[in-house]
């Protein structure tokens, strides 16, 4: 699972060829001991949850980087390798 940014102990993820369970464009989001499912389109919660103070900066994230997040979705699917995305600063 690689790790695509890491910011304020929120550590977001997106698996390789990953599309069989949630059918949507997601990541994977860990802080502490929870994890959430993210929709890369929306910025809903598919999966799993957050602190709500934690939710809203993912949120936030996703919509400064949803480009970014479709295009790593892209090759994740198709087993290429993915990018590093700045943090939320």
């Amino acid at each position: 699972m690689p790790i695509i940014s890491m910011f304020y102990g929120i550590i977001v993820s997106m698996y390789y060829n990953d599309n069989k369970q949630h059918k949507k464009p997601h990541i994977h989001v860990n802080y502490q001991d929870l994890e959430a499912v993210f929709d890369i389109q929306s910025g809903d919660v598919l999966d799993g949850k957050l602190p709500n103070n934690k939710l809203r900066l993912v949120q936030a994230w996703i919509e400064l980087h949803r480009d970014e997040l479709i295009a790593n979705w892209s090759l994740a699917v198709s087993g290429q390798n993915i990018y590093s995305i700045d943090p939320l600063k």
